[in-house]
């Protein structure tokens, strides 16, 4: 994907179903994606952003 073709994030929403959980996510391009998940799918996303953004401060705090 080129740089050019990715979108700013202006919308996201989470919501719990019945069945899960129900993402929404919209770029400034409009539209929005809805997916589901499951509990376990948003551990792992939570995971993910926690490593990543204590990664940042490492570089941060290290600066």
């Amino acid at each position: 994907m080129a740089e050019d073709d990715i979108q700013t994030l202006t919308q996201f929403n989470l919501a719990e179903t019945d069945h899960g959980y129900v993402l929404e996510i919209g770029g400034d391009a409009g539209g929005l994606l809805r997916v589901a998940a499951s509990a376990e799918q948003l551990d792992a996303i939570i995971e993910a952003l926690d490593a990543l953004l204590s990664d940042e401060d490492d570089a941060v705090d290290d600066a």
